[in-house]
Order: C-alpha cells, then sequence, then structure tokens
C-alpha cells in the first residue's frame, strides 16, 4: 500500500509541476499588460526608423495571452530573419511570404525601440526602428480560436491516469 501512495503522490507532483511549467511558457512577462480578455484584436502601428524602403502592415494583429499583448508584426519583405525586443531574439513565425514576427508589446502610445535585421543587402544588418501602438485603436471582440489550455491539461491527466494504470497493472503482475 506505501508503494501505491508514493506512485500517487509522484504522479500528483507531475502533474503539478507540468501545469506550472506550461503556465509559465505559455505566458511570457514581456507584454504589457492589457485589460482585454485572451483573444485576437487588431492594432494600428506606426513605424520610423530605417531607410524608408520597409515598412510593416497596419493594423496588426494584436494577441492578448494571460492579461499580456503582443503583436504580430508583418514586414513588407521576406528578408527579415530576427527581431531583438527589449534584448531578446525573436524569429519569423512563418515559413513563406513576407516575415512576420510575435513579439510583446511593450507600451501604448510610446515609441518602442526594437531591431530588425535585414539579409536584403550583401550581408545582413541590424537596423533601428520604434513601433508606436496606439491604444486607441484596439478592435475585435477578443475570440481565439488558439485557446489550447485546458487540451493541454485534460492530455496531461490522461497521460498521467495511463502512467498510474501502468503501475497498478505492473504490481498485480508480481
Amino acid at each position: 500500500m506505501n508503494k501505491i501512495k508514493k506512485i500517487i503522490t509522484s504522479l500528483w507532483v507531475t502533474f503539478i509541476l507540468c501545469v506550472i511549467t506550461i503556465s509559465m511558457v505559455w505566458a511570457n512577462a514581456n507584454g504589457v499588460s492589457v485589460n482585454k480578455k485572451d483573444g485576437d484584436y487588431t492594432i494600428e502601428v506606426s513605424m520610423e526608423g530605417g531607410t524608408g524602403k520597409a515598412s510593416v502592415t497596419s493594423p496588426a494583429e494584436m494577441i492578448v495571452k494571460d492579461g499580456k499583448a503582443y503583436a504580430h508584426i508583418e514586414w513588407s519583405s521576406s528578408n527579415y530573419d530576427y527581431m531583438i525586443v527589449k534584448g531578446e531574439k525573436y524569429v519569423p513565425i512563418n515559413k513563406k511570404g513576407n516575415s512576420v514576427f510575435e513579439i510583446p508589446i511593450l507600451a501604448f502610445d510610446e515609441p518602442v525601440k526594437v531591431i530588425a535585421d535585414t539579409t536584403a543587402m550583401s550581408v545582413p544588418h541590424e537596423i533601428s526602428y520604434t513601433f508606436t501602438f496606439d491604444s486607441k485603436t484596439i478592435s475585435g471582440v477578443g475570440n481565439s480560436s488558439k485557446e489550447i489550455y485546458p487540451y493541454l491539461i485534460g492530455i496531461l491527466f490522461v497521460i498521467i491516469i495511463g502512467t498510474f494504470i501502468f503501475f497498478i497493472k505492473k504490481k498485480h503482475k508480481r
């Protein structure tokens, strides 16, 4: 009976650690807190800097996850291979077409400095830009097709129960 208690305790500890880990990965602490429900929105973004040849799509898609705001920045070129925001490097979230990045929105209604690396020239160049996200232009209802968190918890639960059943059957075979 002691072995079963140890197994059950181990399974619960594993489950709790998995939930905590998923929560930490899911919520990026860099995004600014926003008083919107989790989901998809749009927001106008203006850009300054660079040579004037590149631009970003506006309005941009804004995603709210765990109360934090993120933007999908789509460049007018496929030649951007990374962005740096507040010292953290971001890579494109797409494989084809113009480069698209999901970056945290660090502030609304004030310039935010970013760096974008372009490979359009003979050698890659990091170029400084500033983005300003206009909070007055946020629109959308916050519906999200990306809320898979409950499904992840369900999958973890099934794995833990399966592991528990495996150990019980193994014990009865002895």
